[in-house]
């Protein structure tokens, strides 16, 4: 793929807006690059583009995978890969936007192929999760692939599951398979490449205004419908921000103020955590800029 934008931020930082502007600027489409924004109910805490923002452009890949599942950064290429096959991202500007650093990552310099894997051995993992916890797994996987196991904390579960789904699939420790690299989805030379560094204090600012306008929006009311379909608690979509600290308020173990509190305490680090992910893990190809810049470069 020619002429790609990639503009990556932390949450909060703007690049949605950033992206929709130079989309409709450009006769452009938008794919998103946000792992937790593919998920559906999540359209608040999510702070998924709005109605009004989609009709606007044309969007892809947002809400478009059911909460049971647990998406990946693989399962995320592929279907960008089908776009692509399915020509939605020909003879226009394709705008990648997002927060999910391996997402671009993956864009630009491909990742491992990893086998299928069966819904019975990926049901057993689960069952074997909630059984035992992933500490008892973590020391199973200690036995049976101990070079994936020593890259895992005891306490990582789902990268537990992940490494003993793939080893009971394939036969093949998961290490094998990431140590077999992919062809990048976009050509390099010709793609723009930005990332926004906003100001901190500015950024701050708009995550506390931001949960506020969550909440107005019916927030509470969404995190009503994802427990309604008893998932487990493990799943990525229900470790969403926000999603534990209002079902505290849901089980009357916190009050109001508090779970906002916790909720944007939470942000404020997933933030940070992904401002030093782009900083030291994106290379000198990423221009570093600013919330509401003009983007002149991308053209």
């Amino acid at each position: 793929m020619k002429n790609a934008i990639l503009i990556a931020g932390p949450t909060a930082s703007g690049k949605s807006a950033l992206a929709l502007d130079l989309a409709e600027r450009r006769g452009g489409v938008i794919v998103n690059t946000d792992s937790m924004q593919g998920y559906s109910v999540l359209d608040v805490l999510t702070a998924r583009p709005e109605a009004a923002d989609l009709a606007r452009v044309p969007h892809f890949l947002y809400g478009h995978v059911h909460p049971a599942t647990a998406y990946s950064t693989g399962a995320w290429l592929r279907d960008v890969m089908k776009l692509i096959d399915d020509g939605a991202l020909s003879r226009r500007p394709v705008i990648f936007v997002g927060g999910t650093g391996l997402y671009f990552r993956a864009l630009a310099e491909g990742i491992s192929e990893m086998p299928d894997i069966p819904q019975r051995v990926r049901d057993r993992w689960r069952y074997e999760l909630k059984e035992q916890g992933p500490v008892k797994l973590h020391s199973l996987l200690l036995r049976e692939d101990s070079a994936a196991a020593m890259m895992l904390k005891p306490t990582d579960s789902q990268r537990i599951v992940r490494a003993l789904e793939v080893l009971d699939a394939s036969g093949r420790s998961i290490r094998e398979w990431q140590a077999e690299r992919g062809r990048p989805l976009i050509d390099r030379e010709s793609a723009h490449f930005f990332v926004i560094e906003p100001d901190r204090a500015a950024l701050v600012d708009r995550i506390e205004k931001r949960f506020d306008q969550m909440l107005d929006k019916g927030a509470l009311d969404e995190v009503k419908r994802l427990l309604a379909l008893g998932l487990d608690p493990e799943l990525p979509a229900m470790k969403a921000i926000g999603v534990r600290e209002l079902q505290a308020v849901i089980a009357g173990q916190i009050g109001f103020p508090e779970a906002i509190e916790r909720a944007k305490i939470a942000t404020r680090q997933y933030a940070k955590r992904q401002t030093t992910w782009f900083r030291h893990q994106l290379g000198p190809e990423w221009q570093r800029v600013r919330p509401g810049d003009d983007l002149k470069n991308a053209t």
